[in-house]
């Protein structure tokens, strides 16, 4: 683990965690791997990877770190949700009724480009960054609604698929499977209260 501020909490139920894990070592700042409440003490950001939002919603519950997510949110701590991570952080998921962080006024819809074998990459623009960006679309969702707080940050064929409100972002693209450190560079950059946990 490399050393540094911020420190870097990475949600490590399932998924692409160690993606992540390996692109924030590569910019030097410290990281640590979430799985239950007290393994947030410290972080100033966290980062929910993609995965299966059933799957890690009922581990959430079951450990207790979706709890401590939602008041560490709720309290300014910087959020970032990555393809099933920005399912994970919605208020509003079409046609189904499970567990979600609810941190961000949105409704998404899950495999909005298909299955896995529509897996596709391509380039976006991405707001806030500033910056075209590959996007990397795997079973990917998109934003279908947003609440009057939320910022849309980049679209593709007219779908949503970046949102910000104020310290919580979520994208539908995996930017931890490019070579591209840009999108991590700026989400750590922005804001973001020390976890008072």
């Amino acid at each position: 683990m490399s050393t540094g501020s911020p420190r870097v909490g990475i949600v490590a139920i399932q998924g692409d965690f160690e993606q992540h894990i390996a692109m924030v070592d590569g910019l030097g700042l410290a990281t640590a791997e979430l799985r239950v409440p007290e393994d947030l003490v410290g972080c100033t950001h966290v980062i929910i990877p993609g995965g299966e939002s059933t799957t890690v919603g009922l581990l959430m519950q079951r450990y207790g770190l979706g709890d401590a997510l939602i008041a560490a949110g709720r309290r300014g701590l910087a959020i970032w949700g990555t393809c099933m991570g920005m399912i994970m952080l919605a208020e509003r998921i079409e046609g189904r009724n499970q567990y979600s962080l609810g941190l961000l006024d949105v409704t998404v819809r899950r495999n909005a480009f298909g299955r896995q074998v529509a897996s596709f990459e391509d380039t976006l623009r991405m707001a806030g960054p500033d910056r075209e960006v590959t996007g990397v679309f795997i079973r990917a969702p998109i934003v279908t609604e947003v609440g009057p707080a939320v910022e849309v940050l980049a679209r593709y064929e007219g779908e949503i698929v970046a949102v910000r409100q104020g310290n919580v972002l979520g994208t539908s693209f995996h930017p931890e499977l490019t070579s591209d450190t840009g999108v991590h560079a700026w989400f750590l950059g922005l804001n973001a209260a020390s976890n008072p946990s």
